[in-house]
C-alpha cells in the first residue's frame, strides 16, 4: 500500500475539488492540473504545477491535446513492481502518478438540451476517459476517482493509513471507473448512431444502455426466480426509481412493478387523485378535493380487489389519509410528501412500505420503454401522448354535453393504464367499472359491468383500443352509457358509429390507441 505522492486533477463537475485538493496538499501530495481546475485551485491558494510543464509539452487544437502524452500515461501505466518498468521510467524520465480526479466532459447534458452535431463532438471527452482507463487498469499502484462522492471515502483512508490508500479500494473504485466509460462510450454511440439514418431521431444499429443496482431482491416475481432492481444512473423524473421507502418491508419485484404502475396513473391528472393497484391494473382511480375523498372513492369501485393492493398519490398523505389507509391490508403506498402525523400512524402498520417520489412539479418525461424477450430487447418511446376529450372528432349524431367531456376526459386518462383490451367505466371522477386483460373487447366490457358495485346508468366508457365489432357498443348500451371516447379505426367503424346512434350514444375518435400489453 503505497503512500500518495503525486496527483492529477482535472475535472469538469468541480464540486468539492478545492476541500478534497486541500487535503491531498496537508498530506504533502504534489497536485498536477491543467485549464479551468489548475486556476481554481490556484485561486483557492494551491500550489499547483500544469500538465504541459510536467511533461514539457504545450497544450495545443484548442485543448484537444492536454494530457495524452507518455509522461502521463507511462507514469499512470507504469508497474511500480516491475523491475523493468521502473528502469525504463527512469530512463526516459518519467515519473509516477500516484493519482487521478478527472470526471469528463458533459456530453450527456449537453446533448439532453438540444444541440448542433458539432457541439456534441466538441463535448466527447478523449483525454479524460484515456487517464481513467490507464489509471484503473493499473489499480494495484494507482487511485482513481472518477465521483466526487468517493473523495471523502479515500480521504478516510488516508488518514488511517498515513497517506495511503489499498489496492482494495483502489479496485473498487477502478470498476466504478470502467463502468461509468462504458456508460459514457454509450450514450456517445446511441446519440451518434441515431444520426446515420435518415429520420431525425431513427434507433441506432446497437443500443446500449448502462442501469446501476439499487437493491438486490429476495426473489423476482416467483421464489424460483433470483432478481435486483437496477435504475437509471440519472433520473430527473420523480418515479419508482428514485422513490425513498420511508417505512416498511422490503421491496420486492411485483411491488415495484405495482407502485411504478401507481405513480405513474396518478402522474396523468393536475387534481387531486388517487389510484389502487392491483396486479399493475388500477382497480380503482378517483380525483376529489383531497387525498381522504379521492382514496375513499377509488375503494368503492372494487374494494375487494383493493384488498392487499397499492395506493398511489398525487398529492401529499395527510393524518386523515393514513389513518384510513391503514385500517385494511395494503402492501404499498407511495406519494410525493407526508405529513409527520401521517408518518408516526404509518408506524403502527409497521410491514407496510412507505414510498415517497420527489414533488411532481414541473418536468421533462422522456426516455424508452424495453421489454425483454428471449434472446432480444424490443426498445420503444414511452407512450406519453395524450389528448383531450373536447379536441377528438365527433363520429355520432349527438355530441357530448360539457359534463360528459369531463368524464371521458378522466376515464382516457385511466384507462391508459389499464392492460389490454381495456374498458373502463366511469364518471366524470371516479371509475364505476373496469375490465382488464382479456382476449375479447367485449369481454372486458362485460367483466367491467359485472365488476361495476356502483350504477353504471349514466357513466360514461374508454377504451384503449378501436370496438371490432358493435358488440362492445351494444353491451355499453346495456349498462346505461351515455358516452365513448375511444381511438377509431376498425374497417367496421360505421356500424360501431350506427350502433352508437340508434343507442342515443355520444363518440368521439381519439386517433390516439393505448395498447398496454
Amino acid at each position: 500500500m503505497a503512500k500518495i505522492t503525486r496527483a492529477l486533477i482535472s475535472v469538469s463537475d468541480k464540486t468539492g475539488v478545492v476541500e478534497f485538493s486541500k487535503e491531498l496538499a496537508g498530506y504533502g501530495v504534489e497536485i498536477l492540473s491543467t485549464g479551468g481546475t489548475a486556476k481554481l485551485l490556484r485561486e483557492a491558494g494551491l500550489t499547483v504545477k500544469d500538465v504541459s510543464e510536467f511533461t514539457g509539452f504545450p497544450e495545443m487544437l484548442d485543448g484537444r491535446v492536454k494530457t495524452l502524452h507518455p509522461k502521463v500515461h507511462g507514469g499512470l501505466l507504469g508497474m511500480r513492481s516491475n523491475p523493468e518498468h521502473v528502469a525504463k521510467m527512469k530512463e526516459h524520465g518519467i515519473e509516477n502518478i500516484d493519482m487521478v480526479v478527472v470526471n469528463l466532459y458533459p456530453f450527456e447534458a449537453t446533448v439532453a438540451k438540444g444541440c448542433e452535431l458539432e457541439d456534441a463532438i466538441e463535448n466527447i471527452d478523449i483525454g479524460g476517459p484515456t487517464m481513467l482507463r490507464s489509471a484503473a487498469k493499473n489499480y494495484p499502484d494507482v487511485t482513481v476517482l472518477v465521483d466526487c462522492a468517493d473523495y471523502a471515502l479515500v480521504l478516510d483512508e488516508m488518514k488511517a493509513a498515513g497517506g495511503a490508500v489499498s489496492s482494495k479500494t483502489n479496485f473498487g473504485l477502478a470498476v466504478k471507473v470502467f463502468q461509468h466509460t462504458a456508460a459514457y462510450d454509450g450514450a456517445i454511440s446511441n446519440y451518434l448512431g441515431a444520426r446515420l439514418g435518415e429520420a431525425v431521431e431513427s434507433y441506432p444499429a446497437t443500443f446500449t444502455i448502462q442501469v446501476k443496482k439499487a437493491q438486490d431482491l429476495r426473489y423476482g416475481e416467483n421464489p424460483q426466480q433470483s432478481a435486483a432492481f437496477y435504475v437509471d444512473r440519472d433520473i430527473s423524473e420523480p418515479c419508482v426509481s428514485n422513490a425513498v421507502q420511508l417505512q416498511g418491508k422490503e421491496l420486492s419485484f411485483n411491488n415495484i412493478i405495482d407502485l411504478d404502475a401507481a405513480i405513474e396513473t396518478v402522474k396523468e391528472f393536475e387534481a387531486s387523485a388517487a389510484v389502487i393497484i392491483k396486479h399493475t391494473n388500477p382497480c380503482g382511480a378517483a380525483l376529489a378535493e383531497s387525498p381522504l375523498s379521492a382514496y375513499l372513492k377509488a375503494r368503492e369501485c372494487d374494494p375487494v380487489s383493493a384488498f392487499g393492493g397499492i395506493v398511489g398519490f398525487n398529492r401529499e398523505v395527510d393524518a386523515d389519509t393514513a389513518k384510513e389507509l391503514t385500517s385494511t391490508f395494503l402492501e404499498a403506498v407511495i406519494a410525493p410528501g407526508y405529513s409527520q402525523e401521517a408518518l408516526d400512524i404509518f408506524t403502527a402498520k409497521k410491514n407496510v412500505r412507505v414510498m415517497q417520489v420527489p414533488l411532481l412539479g414541473e418536468y421533462c418525461p422522456g426516455g424508452y420503454d424495453l421489454k425483454k424477450v428471449v434472446g432480444g430487447l424490443l426498445v420503444q418511446g414511452r407512450d406519453l401522448g395524450m389528448v383531450r376529450a373536447a379536441e377528438c372528432r365527433v363520429v355520432t349524431e349527438r355530441t357530448p354535453t360539457a359534463s360528459e367531456y369531463e368524464a371521458l376526459d378522466f376515464a382516457w386518462r385511466v384507462c391508459k393504464h389499464v392492460k389490454s383490451n381495456a374498458i373502463v367505466f366511469t364518471s366524470r371522477d371516479q371509475t364505476v367499472g373496469i375490465g382488464a386483460g382479456q382476449m375479447s373487447r367485449v369481454d372486458s366490457s362485460r367483466i367491467a359491468v359485472q365488476k361495476a358495485l356502483l350504477p353504471t346508468r349514466g357513466t360514461v366508457l374508454a377504451s384503449d383500443a378501436f370496438f371490432p365489432f358493435r358488440d362492445g357498443v351494444d353491451a355499453a348500451a346495456e349498462a346505461g352509457v351515455t358516452a365513448i371516447i375511444q381511438p377509431g379505426g376498425s374497417v367496421r367503424d360505421e356500424e360501431v358509429i350506427k350502433a352508437a346512434n340508434e343507442h342515443g350514444i355520444a363518440m368521439v375518435f381519439t386517433g390516439m390507441r393505448h395498447f398496454r400489453h
